[in-house]
């Protein structure tokens, strides 16, 4: 028997605005068919939930730690990505207990707060369990990094032993970092890719240094390196930035570039002309968080890139919530281009195309189980401090 649900305006995503939409779903959350006002009242169709607000699709969370849960309000704000990098590794002996019921939290308040998917980096296996019993849709991207090119292969056979035990869950092998990888371990990475459908992912310009770094062999990292006690003495400065260094060694498949906040017109030219298969991330949160600076969003609309969205992890961000990372960018991007359907398009559907979920999630469409939210007190089309949100499939 289906149920009928109906709001004040109905956000199918992949179609126009409904105001008065109807949306027919099946027992099981499944969605029979979304009907204007109009056509509902045709078929007289009655038992009409109604609410006063708008429903959507659930959110995709395209870039998640989740194994940094536990250091939730450790890590202060502003440290820049080299303070930050080493704090982190600070906290690596929490005991595994600790990080596990943090993380059972996380993935809990994430599925409360809409989220039905998504991209999560891992470095060991502990997630595993978390992730087999949740109700969201979790890709794991188990992440490599190593600027030794003599341990290139070591660190591949870890990866790909990693990615197995993490079987039957999906998972892929992905690159940490441009500057935390070192040209072997891309070239292992590019071959493994080549043998199979690979998806990846790779944090990317979060910071000026690193730009710098790639440029010039100057700056931060340089410090950075010596905590971590890494002789980079072999390291050639390239002259370019980091983007278009490492870009050229990567696979040429489905790839989300993550953060991308000193990303420059001549590195996204560079990039998409590289590989037209690139999804772009910006985790706003995060990006305020640890470095007080987010990317050109703007510039990447007007090259007509596609756009997702991430929480990152709660060592930079004071909650995981999608919606939270949409009010963010609203509140701070400044002109015109940017409206609420861009947002909307960003945090569902784009991030389901890039995990491949798109078939089952992402938009508001028959045959879709997309989950559904319902979103209250906007103003307009404007997401603010008042906006509540209740997922109700």
């Amino acid at each position: 028997m289906l149920q009928y649900l109906s709001a004040t305006c109905v956000y199918p995503v992949s179609s126009a605005p409904l105001k008065n939409g109807v949306i027919a779903m099946e027992s099981d959350g499944t969605i029979h068919a979304v009907m204007s006002a109009e056509m509902a009242a045709q078929s007289g169709i009655e038992n009409i939930k109604h609410y006063a607000g708008i429903l959507i699709p659930g959110f995709i969370n395209t870039h998640c730690h989740l194994e940094l849960s536990h250091l939730f309000q450790r890590i202060p704000q502003h440290t820049g990505l080299q303070g930050f990098v080493q704090q982190v590794i600070k906290f690596r002996s929490t005991p595994d207990a600790e990080v596990l019921a943090a993380m059972e939290i996380a993935d809990q308040n994430m599925y409360a707060n809409g989220i039905v998917a998504v991209g999560d980096i891992s470095n060991g296996i502990l997630s595993k369990d978390i992730k087999s019993k949740s109700k969201i849709v979790y890709h794991t991207f188990v992440e490599t990094m190593g600027f030794n090119p003599a341990q290139a292969s070591a660190i591949m056979a870890r990866a790909i032993l990693l990615k197995e035990t993490f079987a039957p869950l999906r998972a892929s092998i992905v690159p940490h970092a441009p500057y935390s990888v070192s040209p072997a371990l891309f070239a292992g990475l590019k071959e493994y890719s080549e043998r199979g459908e690979n998806l990846l992912s790779m944090h990317n310009q979060e910071t000026a240094d690193e730009n710098l770094f790639f440029e010039k062999k100057e700056g931060s990292f340089l410090k950075l390196y010596e905590f971590l006690g890494l002789d980079i003495s072999a390291f050639p400065a390239s002259g370019k930035s980091s983007l278009q260094t490492v870009l050229p060694q990567m696979p040429q498949g489905k790839t989300l570039l993550v953060h991308n906040t000193l990303s420059t017109a001549a590195d996204i030219s560079f990039a998409e002309a590289m590989n037209n298969n690139l999804f772009w991330c910006v985790c706003a949160n995060a990006n305020l968080y640890i470095e007080d600076k987010l990317p050109d969003v703007h510039l990447w609309k007007n090259a007509g890139l596609k756009v997702t969205l991430g929480t990152d992890s709660l060592a930079s961000n004071h909650q995981l919530s999608i919606l939270s990372e949409m009010r963010v960018l609203q509140e701070n991007l400044t002109g015109p281009g940017i409206v609420f359907d861009d947002l909307l398009l960003w945090a569902t559907l784009n991030g389901a195309e890039f995990l491949g979920l798109a078939d089952t999630l992402g938009s508001l469409a028959p045959g879709k189980k997309p989950g559904i939210v319902l979103l209250e007190g906007m103003d307009g089309e404007q997401i603010n401090l008042q906006t509540t949100l209740t997922r109700l499939i």
